[in-house]
């Protein structure tokens, strides 16, 4: 055996076998390794869908706010071109907040977020809504009877000073009010709301220098009416309801 393989490299036929056998498997070598490259282009450009920044997301935004606010665009980029931990779908924002500043342009990965803390109020507000915490007592605040995603009708009273003396009068402040926090029977008087940032600093005003009445409006349904300056003359003059 040795020396037919002797006679092999040594003939000038069998360096020729030789060389043939080496060509044909460094071609098949060649097709192996084209065909495995040209499979990882394919697959680096094939299209992915990512979620963009269309405009600045600041820092602190909730994932729940960038989602319904329209911050965001679905895009098509080659699949190679996806950052690691791309989010794909709108979904998975929910329930976090954003670490840093997201510029347009930008991928949103999951880096830039983390889960945010359970009852966090910023999750609850977007563009002029405002948080503003009353304090107002059991009776006139439904202490324990309304919770955190409840909507009430806010009712404010003060005294008038008139020719004819002091008069006592109510009205209706707000209506379909969002309660953001409320205590527990028993618990301080203190209830979060949400309010548009102009009926925030009402809210303030008539908390301070007046009375508050909240009330519970219906879950599903609720109509709001209006009913003016409540004073003795209205009251006296009005139809009964049945």
């Amino acid at each position: 055996m040795v020396e037919i393989a002797q006679n092999l490299f040594t003939t000038r036929r069998g360096s020729l076998l030789v060389g043939a056998a080496a060509a044909v498997l460094a071609g098949l070598i060649l097709i192996v390794y084209l065909h495995s490259y040209r499979n990882s282009v394919n697959s680096s450009a094939a299209p992915a869908t990512v979620l963009v920044a269309k405009n600045l997301i600041q820092k602190g935004t909730p994932g729940n706010i960038i989602g319904t606010s329209d911050q965001f665009q679905v895009a098509s980029v080659p699949k190679g071109q996806l950052q690691i931990g791309a989010l794909t779908d709108p979904s998975a924002l929910a329930g976090r907040v954003a670490v840093t500043d997201i510029f347009p342009g930008q991928q949103l990965t999951a880096n830039y977020f983390a889960y945010a803390t359970p009852g966090t109020l910023q999750t609850k507000l977007t563009g002029s809504d405002r948080a503003i915490a009353i304090s107002i007592d059991a009776q006139h605040g439904m202490v324990g009877q309304i919770s955190a995603g409840d909507h009430i009708d806010i009712f404010m009273g003060f005294v008038l000073q008139g020719a004819g003396g002091a008069q006592p009068i109510i009205k209706l402040l707000m209506a379909d009010v969002l309660v953001l926090k409320a205590p527990l029977a028993g618990g301080t008087g203190l209830i979060t709301l949400r309010a548009p940032e102009q009926r925030a600093g009402q809210l303030a005003y008539a908390a301070d220098n007046g009375h508050l009445w909240f009330v519970l409006r219906p879950a599903s349904g609720a109509k709001t009416v209006n009913p003016g300056i409540i004073n003795a003359q209205t009251l006296l003059s009005a139809k009964p309801v049945h």
